[in-house]
């Protein structure tokens, strides 16, 4: 637990980067924005000289990413996800723009770790990914050209979070401390199995079901 600077305790996950060259921009973009904490799942190719190049003074972010052979695995500790995307999708989170994830990512943050999450370039979040966060973040752009480069939109995200806390109008941290994301799935796979149990669930197509409960902030 980091107290005092927020943006200490947000994590930067990049899900199956495939160019090395944004993993050093987004290094960049973070590290311009007061953020630290990067981490890669399955990067196909890193360390890797061009990230070193496109970080251009951000190495020690980079020396200090974590690669993670999961995105479950980056997410540990963490008790808010946020997965970005342009594409709307059947899953049932809330969403909100950027500016608005910020503040909901800031006031988490005040006391425990959280994720903003990137998925790959190409394919960006499967929807196996994006169930394992609470919140859909977007940026507000061309609904007919929405696509960004993946360094571009970890530097809008950054600059969302860092504007936010310049202004200092954030959320107050909750009294009580937040469940942790790993708790919260032993919570809903409880729910599963004592609802399969009493024949409520069908085991053969609970997901639906789940995913329903699977939001942030709980009411």
């Amino acid at each position: 637990m980091i107290q005092g600077d927020p943006l200490k305790n947000i994590r930067v996950v990049l899900t199956q980067p495939s160019h090395p060259g944004n993993i050093g921009a987004a290094a960049r973009a973070m590290k311009t924005m007061g953020l630290q904490a990067l981490y890669l799942v399955n990067p196909r190719h890193f360390p890797h000289d061009e990230a070193d190049r496109r970080a251009a003074g951000a190495l020690d972010v980079l020396e200090k990413a974590q690669v993670c052979d999961s995105l479950a695995q980056a997410l540990s500790g963490c008790v808010l996800a946020v997965a970005t995307s342009a594409r709307q999708r059947g899953l049932r989170h809330e969403v909100k723009s950027a500016r608005e994830a910020a503040g909901a990512l800031l006031s988490a943050a005040a006391t425990h770790p959280v994720a903003l999450v990137f998925g790959n370039e190409t394919s960006g979040l499967s929807n196996e990914e994006a169930s394992l966060c609470q919140l859909w973040a977007y940026v507000p752009a061309n609904a007919g050209f929405s696509s960004l480069n993946l360094a571009a939109a970890v530097q809008i995200f950054a600059y969302e979070l860092r504007m936010a806390v310049s202004d200092g109008v954030l959320p107050q941290a909750p009294e009580c401390a937040p469940a942790t994301l790993e708790q919260v799935e032993q919570l809903y796979r409880h729910f599963e199995q004592t609802m399969t149990h009493t024949g409520f669930l069908d085991p053969s197509s609970p997901n639906g079901f789940l995913n329903t409960v699977s939001k942030w902030p709980p009411k």
